[in-house]
């Protein structure tokens, strides 16, 4: 199954939903010999699930990669209140997330996962707010992205290194969300009580050819949308050397640093902690501070 285009009118097509799709069959059968970082991200969802004491009987999984969560569940405290986590949707789906309409009927579900896939979504607030009507009242989104800083070292390498050779460069790494804005997604798709988090880490690769294998592996290559020209063995070795040179450490190792963005928001329910109306506090910031409060005149 092949995921359609999306239409001119609608969001910006940044990605090859298609292309997506293949690069991530190629990736499965080799996915356990990376999947350290879907492992990291699952461990801290399923962490943050045994601070909340109630339970999730119906669970969805919408990652590319679904599994890891689940396992990461039963592994820690919050088993016994999560129920069996399902992967309803097809491949394509799963591949490029919000390229077409939420297979999910609304008020569904009581937990949805979203694990190191909704960077690939064209339209990002569009793929959360059909998560949001799936949910619940009440029920409990977790997701997880790849932030701005995601591979930094590789992208400046490769395209100095194919101006270099070619006199002109191609994006050859995504464009990934800010993690600043995190909780504005959320809002903006509707969950209340917004969270977002930043874990940012260093993984040592012995060169940029490992780095390179683990990409694939996962299937995060490049997907982004129009003609791709092939990268030809002198700006790959290019860019090796100056991935050595520029960031290389005193072991011969290079550092490939990577940033998880981790959301978190619940569907609007009546129950829910509501911030009090503007203008009802009791008592004035400065007293409570326990400082004097200035006006706009200066003291005589």
């Amino acid at each position: 199954m092949t995921v359609p285009h999306v239409p001119s009118e609608g969001p910006p097509y940044i990605f090859d939903a298609v292309r997506r799709q293949a690069r991530l069959t190629r990736s499965v059968a080799r996915f356990d010999q990376a999947d350290f970082l879907h492992v990291r991200a699952a461990e801290n969802a399923a962490e943050s699930l045994e601070a909340i004491l109630r339970d999730f009987p119906v669970a969805v999984d919408l990652s590319a990669h679904p599994g890891v969560f689940d396992r990461a569940v039963r592994a820690g405290d919050a088993a016994g209140r999560v129920g069996p986590v399902v992967a309803p949707l097809d491949f394509a789906q799963r591949a490029a997330p919000g390229a077409q309409a939420l297979l999910l009927d609304p008020d569904s579900t009581d937990l949805i996962v979203s694990l190191l896939t909704l960077h690939w979504a064209n339209d990002l607030p569009g793929a959360l707010a059909q998560i949001r009507r799936a949910l619940k009242p009440d029920g409990l989104f977790i997701g997880t992205l790849f932030g701005a800083g995601t591979l930094k070292e590789l992208r400046g390498v490769l395209t100095e290194a194919e101006l270099a050779e070619r006199g002109g460069a191609q994006a050859r790494v995504s464009p990934f969300a800010d993690g600043y804005d995190g909780a504005a997604l959320l809002q903006r798709a509707g969950f209340a009580l917004p969270v977002s988090d930043v874990d940012r880490f260093t993984v040592r690769y012995p060169d940029l050819f490992a780095l390179i294998r683990d990409l694939r592996a996962m299937g995060e290559t490049n997907v982004l949308q129009g003609m791709v020209r092939p990268l030809n063995r002198r700006i790959v070795a290019r860019a090796a050397a100056l991935y050595a040179e520029r960031h290389g450490q005193e072991d011969g190792r290079i550092p490939a640093t990577f940033e998880i963005i981790h959301l978190a928001g619940w569907k609007p329910h009546e129950s829910q902690q509501k911030p009090l109306p503007r203008g009802s506090a009791k008592t004035r910031l400065a007293d409570a501070l326990g400082v004097r409060e200035m006006t706009g005149e200066e003291p005589t």
